[in-house]
């Protein structure tokens, strides 16, 4: 039977074990970065982790992009980029998260909030999603974009948009007629 003073070295050595998984700002800097077009790269703010594991702003930008690092505590790389105007959307999804929230109820509080004018939402804004896994190295490798552009309450009828791709690359739409509305652009893995 465990007690408590072993419980506590339990948690301790498995906080550990996260919070050495987190990598130098300078590396999550330079890999979140991957994710944003060259022509304004430089001036991005970037988030990621502390030491700790926390949250955090690592980079401050002089643009309008925002990149996320990889999170330490999840499977497999992934790094984002998106514009400024996307940002409250995107926090109140990371606050709902840690409160625990699943994607649905998510999804639901965020419609909600859109709609009665609580949460901002910009009418087009582009997210982009570069996933892969770590090699033995630590390097990121089997490198995938995809592109998110987000046109809230847009439809098929008032974009001409399909609801499902229709060849490689080939643009549709995703949760058409809510505030997630949005264009997916999902290029052929190479």
């Amino acid at each position: 039977m465990m007690n408590r003073y072993t419980l506590i070295i339990q948690f301790v050595f498995s906080s550990a074990a996260v919070f050495s998984q987190v990598k130098s700002a300078e590396d999550q800097i330079r890999e979140a970065l991957m994710a944003v077009a060259d022509n304004v790269r430089q001036g991005a703010t970037v988030y990621g982790y502390d030491a700790g594991g926390s949250f955090t702003v690592l980079r401050e930008g002089i643009n309008e992009i925002i990149c996320l690092a990889d999170d330490p505590e999840k499977q497999g790389f992934s790094v984002a980029s998106y514009h400024r105007d996307l940002e409250p959307f995107m926090a109140r999804g990371r606050e709902l998260t840690a409160a625990g929230k699943g994607f649905q109820e998510i999804f639901e509080t965020r419609e909600n909030e859109v709609r009665s004018g609580e949460l901002d939402m910009p009418d087009k804004s582009l997210l982009t999603v570069m996933t892969g896994k770590y090699d033995e190295s630590g390097a990121p490798v089997e490198l995938y974009t995809r592109y998110v552009f987000y046109i809230p309450y847009a439809t098929t009828e008032s974009t001409g948009l399909p609801t499902s791709a229709r060849g490689p690359a080939s643009p549709w739409i995703m949760d058409p007629g809510t505030h997630r509305a949005h264009m997916m652009i999902n290029p052929p893995r190479q």
